[in-house]
């Protein structure tokens, strides 16, 4: 639990994968042309769901350390790949609703809000006639608690039932266990999210069940907590025979007090990563909402 992270691919990283793991599933492929690394977990029951403390359905990761760099071709296939996935698990889908989870005033967690931004949304076109053979997009910031007073999900759920929308889309920052994937990482779930869970801030989650339509997850770590990087720093410690495993454990029980445990940290770019790769995601999304006009 001090090790804290959204991702599930990291979460699959702490098994030991020699061993199979029931109601598992994972495929992995890399794309050598263009530095992106695609991994695809599916949690097929509760038994799976378990074992990686995630919830049963499917969850996929794409990787590029490219995206920290601002040659916008690499971005421009992240955001092909993130369309493409997009199509695979939402392919007859007309009716949308995509929020923006998030603070816009605090940069790490402002990237909800800035997807929304860029997004082409079509709902009030398509009153007009433009736009037919497109999907039918409507889009929403909606603050959070501290701001509104509203637990997120009710202001997504009266919003749906208003506009009928036939799936809803939520665009989050996460937590990452590896500082590595700041900023570079893209996670696409089918199983919703919970609001601020990545540092800690449980609200009621949004899925399908508190929706009452299928809602797909679109996160990317911005922040890692202080105890993952002194856990790593001391793990090493370990591995290199300096200290012994009951040492680390006494260490971390008498090092990590629960103030410890709520702090996170940044990438000092992250005003310009976050705006960068806020472009990735709304063009990914972009991509997908033309696919079916040009289909």
């Amino acid at each position: 639990m001090i090790a804290r992270t959204d991702l599930a691919v990291e979460l699959q990283e702490d098994k030991n994968w020699e061993i199979p793991m029931e109601g598992i599933r994972m495929k992995t492929r890399v794309d050598t042309e263009h530095h992106i690394k695609e991994t695809k977990i599916v949690i097929e029951n509760e038994a799976g769901s378990r074992q990686l403390g995630k919830p049963v359905g499917t969850y996929i990761t794409l990787e590029c350390h490219d995206l920290q760099e601002n040659d916008f071709s690499y971005h421009d296939e992240m955001s092909t790949v993130l369309s493409e996935y997009l199509q695979l698990l939402l392919p007859h889908r007309k009716k949308i609703l995509i929020a923006g989870l998030g603070n816009r005033n605090v940069t790490p967690d402002a990237l909800g809000p800035y997807v929304i931004d860029h997004l082409f949304v079509t709902g009030h076109l398509q009153k007009h006639g433009y736009y037919k053979g497109s999907r039918d997009i409507r889009a929403i910031s909606p603050g959070v608690m501290a701001q509104t007073g509203m637990e997120t999900g009710e202001i997504l759920k009266a919003i749906i039932k208003e506009t009928e929308a036939e799936v809803l889309i939520v665009i989050d920052a996460l937590s990452a266990r590896n500082s590595r994937r700041l900023n570079t990482t893209i996670q696409v779930s089918n199983t919703g999210i919970l609001p601020g869970a990545g540092i800690g801030n449980h609200r009621k989650a949004i899925n399908e069940q508190t929706m009452g339509v299928p809602v797909i997850a679109i996160g990317v770590p911005t922040v890692i907590s202080i105890s993952t990087i002194l856990c790593d720093a001391v793990e090493s410690l370990v591995e290199q025979d300096i200290i012994t495993e009951e040492q680390q454990a006494q260490f971390i029980h008498d090092a990590f007090d629960d103030g410890m445990k709520k702090m996170f940290v940044t990438p000092k770019n992250i005003d310009e990563a976050v705006q960068r790769i806020s472009f990735t995601v709304s063009e990914g999304i972009n991509q997908w909402i033309i696919r079916e006009e040009n289909e």
